[in-house]
């Protein structure tokens, strides 16, 4: 048996997990396989099972039409809407996932909000090249804070937004008043939620409904030194018109996690551009989530060759068309 373990980026995929467990040839793969169907059919080409980083490789059927030896994927995390379900059942190719720690993710929302609210990002540039106080941070008590997505790390980051004294309120489009009040914050309407508040940070799966919801319309109702937060999946935000924000000074600063295309190409725009936080999609990187996503992935591999598979992934009633770039739920 072949393994390919895809977007090892930090080289620590064999330490997570006892893979010589498996008896198989085991692959780590520290770059990104492409982005292009043919580099990865030529990257994967000759494997049985492919364990998946998140939504880094979505595999089509396009792609998987080209990998005749796959009979598994293993997918960190309990969603991946960049695996084709529908392909991967006709194929006769089982998915399963693996456990998701959510804390983390939340986590790092609040380390982005507080390297924007105290420019981070400056300071320490700063004083590592000799200077010294250079900006004036904001505070965040009495600060409203948006949570556009209520659900478990929206919760999660409406909860600490509290406990600093924050205004705290939410909207998506399926939120009601009830389920607000049970995590003790507001819901408001979408056009207050957008024009009232200091900072947004968005916590939504990524679906046909949600691609682009906060596009042009949304950030021109939002105040022009409003900070913007994404940890949930790039393209949730309309990032030509997220750029034209910033570039325009209508918005403050964005504080994002996560990109359109992963890793963000090296001539990218948001590189450059003025007013950002950006991390390299590292919301969820801990050695606790680590632990978890590769120890549950050996153990699906084991499962699956002594023929009764755990955790498999069903198909959901609707899902979203895969696509080049990274995507799928938070």
């Amino acid at each position: 048996m072949r393994i390919a373990v895809l977007d090892d980026y930090q080289g620590v995929a064999a330490s997570y997990a006892n893979w010589d467990s498996l008896g198989a040839d085991v692959t780590f793969f520290p770059e990104h396989v492409g982005h292009d169907d043919d580099g990865v059919v030529a990257a994967l080409a000759g494997y049985d099972v492919v364990v998946a980083m998140r939504e880094r490789t979505p595999l089509t059927a396009a792609r998987l039409a080209q990998l005749p030896e796959l009979k598994l994927i293993v997918s960190t995390g309990r969603r991946n809407a960049s695996i084709d379900l529908k392909a991967t059942a006709a194929r006769g190719i089982t998915v399963c996932h693996t456990g998701y720690v959510p804390a983390p993710a939340a986590e790092h929302t609040w380390a982005l909000i507080h390297a924007a609210t105290r420019r981070l990002d400056i300071e320490l540039g700063a004083i590592r090249s000799g200077g010294w106080q250079t900006t004036v941070g904001r505070g965040l008590e009495g600060a409203r804070l948006g949570v556009l997505g209520l659900g478990n790390l929206g919760s999660r980051v409406a909860k600490v937004g509290l406990a600093f004294g924050m205004d705290v309120v939410a909207w998506s489009q399926n939120l009601t008043d009830e389920r607000a009040a049970e995590v003790g914050v507001r819901r408001v309407s979408r056009d207050e939620f957008f024009a009232t508040v200091d900072i947004l940070t968005i916590h939504l799966v990524l679906s046909k409904r949600t691609r682009g919801l906060v596009g042009a319309a949304e950030l021109g109702l939002m105040k022009p030194d409003a900070i913007l937060v994404n940890t949930s999946r790039g393209p949730i935000i309309d990032e030509a018109a997220l750029l034209g924000a910033l570039r325009a000074g209508r918005l403050g600063l964005a504080a994002l996690d996560v990109f359109d295309v992963e890793p963000l190409p090296l001539d990218h725009p948001l590189r450059s551009t003025p007013r950002t936080v950006l991390t390299p999609h590292i919301g969820y990187v801990t050695r606790e989530q680590y632990e978890v996503f590769y120890r549950d992935a050996v153990e699906d591999i084991a499962a699956f060759a002594a023929g009764s598979p755990v955790r498999v992934m069903e198909l959901p009633p609707t899902i979203v068309s895969p696509s080049g770039g990274a995507a799928g739920p938070a």
